[in-house]
């Protein structure tokens, strides 16, 4: 598995649960969710992604986005 495929795997996690949670346990878990989308908009022009640093130092290997 590369570190793109980790971050999008990761986001995609964090989206869902965060959803999950905002509606059956509080509708102040749909601030996880916006988060994770400005995290993933601000990746996709930067290239700076928080855990594609963890997931490097986890030792994936690099793909094509994240290095």
């Amino acid at each position: 598995m590369t570190i793109d495929t980790a971050v999008f795997r990761f986001a995609g996690v964090v989206v869902l649960v965060s959803v999950l949670l905002g509606m059956f346990v509080s509708p102040l878990f749909f601030w996880l969710t916006a988060f994770a989308g400005v995290n993933m908009l601000q990746a996709s022009f930067t290239g700076f992604c928080p855990a594609a640093i963890v997931f490097k130092k986890m030792g994936l290997k690099e793909g094509t986005h994240f290095k």
